[in-house]
């Protein structure tokens, strides 16, 4: 096997390592507050918001350190003992107990951390600037994602790095479109699927729709990180015809679920709304918009990563890390308030940190175009 071939097939295996993982954990991320709110009516009391929010938290704040983890650890044993902690997690719902769900929600976020800070440079070691918008397809095709480990020498020094690039322009203009990611993360990933199995309108298929709208987020993931990623090679206009696309999907589902969904739906009590949309409630536009979310993320997420990785292609571990904690804390922040605001505000966030965010990318992109124009090919990132 040539050593082209090798590294392909090490992103081939990375990818569907990563996919059999988190089919697990977003399946209890989809349904974690639905489950949650049917089992206060017993002897357990908790919030799957809330759980989410301590999750992306712990990683946001792990990710400070995570670099300099994985250089002393290695990547390989980095993601086997990060998976270990995500089927602990996985395991509480089993039989949930309150202490029990909120410790393995603090443990994962450790190891989430570490997690996609040894993918993230995984990727980047096995990809040079030709191929990692290819890789990065690949790998979001195969699920969707990102974050760090390289081949740094001293922890002391992973460390130092990851605070030098938090100053940059460039990551300082991305981490606006980072924010944004961790932002409708947490809409597709925990918030969306509740209100839909909150909308009595829906009749008993209700909660059953929570499942089917994950598969059609899973559709559009797919289907965007192939066209955009395998693809890429072909686009013979950059990255940001891709972003500007996301982010008008992201704005139609936005609209469409605005006008579909009451805005009661994400803090409905356990018996559910009966409140009134400002169309009749459909279950086809619901479905349609899962779709829309799942495209529109991964248009997002494809090109962050190909830019990253292409920006930073020296310093991939540290890079990872910085996207990594400004995604996961705003993620924390969104499932912290989505557990107070009504779905036409947490839309609303989304919207102003998507155009601000797009604005930012075009930004960087339009700059890394003008200084690989006196050197490297782009049009092949």
């Amino acid at each position: 096997m040539s050593p082209e071939s090798k590294k392909l097939f090490n992103i081939i295996i990375l990818g569907v390592a990563f996919m059999f993982m988190f089919t697990a954990f977003q399946t209890c991320g989809n349904v974690a507050q639905t489950v949650i709110r049917s089992l206060n009516s017993t002897d357990f009391h908790g919030s799957g918001y809330t759980s989410m929010a301590i999750i992306y938290g712990v990683f946001s704040a792990s990710n400070l350190i995570t670099p300099s983890v994985v250089a002393i650890v290695g990547p390989q044993l980095s993601m086997f003992a990060s998976g270990l902690f995500y089927s602990m997690y996985i395991a509480v719902f089993i039989q949930p107990f309150p202490w029990s769900f909120y410790t393995a929600s603090v443990f994962i976020g450790i190891a989430a951390a570490v997690l996609w800070t040894a993918q993230g440079n995984c990727l980047t070691i096995n990809s040079d600037e030709h191929t990692i918008g290819r890789n990065s397809g690949i790998f979001w095709a195969l699920l969707q994602s990102r974050s760090a480990q390289n081949n740094l020498t001293k922890a002391v020094d992973a460390f130092k790095k990851s605070f030098k690039l938090c100053v940059t322009k460039e990551m300082l203009l991305l981490s606006i479109t980072t924010a944004y990611t961790g932002l409708e993360l947490t809409f597709f990933s925990g918030v969306y699927g509740t209100c839909i199995g909150a909308i009595n309108k829906f009749g008993a298929e209700e909660k059953s729709l929570i499942g089917l709208s994950g598969i059609f987020i899973g559709i559009g993931e797919i289907l965007g990180g192939s066209l955009f990623g395998l693809l890429s090679k072909n686009n013979r206009f950059g990255r940001n015809p891709v972003v500007l696309l996301g982010i008008l999907v992201h704005f139609i589902a936005f609209y469409l679920i605005f006008l579909n969904m009451p805005g009661d739906a994400p803090i409905a009590p356990v018996e559910g709304t009966d409140s009134s949309a400002y169309i009749k409630s459909s279950k086809e536009v619901a479905i349609l918009c899962s779709f829309l979310l799942g495209l529109g993320d991964s248009c997002f997420n494809t090109q962050l990563l190909s830019i990253l990785g292409f920006l930073y292609s020296e310093d991939s571990a540290p890079a990872f890390a910085i996207f990594k904690f400004v995604q996961s804390i705003c993620a924390a922040v969104a499932f912290f308030y989505s557990n107070y605001l009504l779905l036409h505000w947490q839309l609303l966030v989304m919207v102003i940190f998507g155009f601000f965010g797009t604005i930012s990318f075009f930004t960087v992109e339009w700059e890394a175009a003008a200084f690989v124009a006196r050197g490297s090919d782009y049009r092949s990132i």
